[in-house]
């Protein structure tokens, strides 16, 4: 097994949200399979300090659950020492490129008919430019896209 999170997947493991307790049986999943360190692309540290300041604002907005601006701080720490650490996190490079004919072979066969977004792209196409074969998302047209793409979605 040789996972692959999205930033979904890391916004519920960092933020305690209703899926919180999925992604850490996930997790823990991959451990025990012996999967290597989850792999982390410019596009998941981008994209998690907006996602994690996108749930403070949220929150003011009345939303569930409501993340403080300490929480959030808190947690965007915590994924740049475990990232720093290197205990189940890697930095991953996916050249541009690289990632670019694939994304736009990718959308040309896909988006037109199942409506994927630009990040589910990025990040399958990202998954299998790194050699994973397994897909971490909570998002379901992620999940959809990673299956079409021949990774497997793992559940919980």
């Amino acid at each position: 097994m040789k996972p692959y999170a999205d930033t979904n997947f890391f916004t519920r493991v960092y933020l305690s949200l209703p899926e919180s307790a999925q992604a850490d049986e996930l997790f823990a999943l991959a451990k025990n399979k012996g999967a290597p360190r989850l792999p982390v692309t410019w596009l998941h540290r981008m994209e998690l300090a907006n996602a994690i300041e996108m749930s403070v604002w949220l929150g003011r907005q009345g939303g569930r659950p409501r993340v403080t601006p300490q929480n959030a701080a808190i947690a965007f720490e915590d994924f740049k020492n475990d990232l720093a650490d290197e205990l189940f996190l890697q930095n991953a490079v996916v050249e541009v490129s690289a990632l670019e004919p694939c994304f736009e072979e990718t959308a040309a066969r896909h988006t037109a008919k199942h409506g994927f977004r630009t990040y589910d792209i990025l990040h399958v196409v990202s998954a299998r430019l790194l050699g994973c074969d397994h897909f971490f998302s909570f998002y379901a047209k992620a999940n959809a896209l990673a299956a079409i793409e021949g990774l497997k979605v793992a559940r919980p």
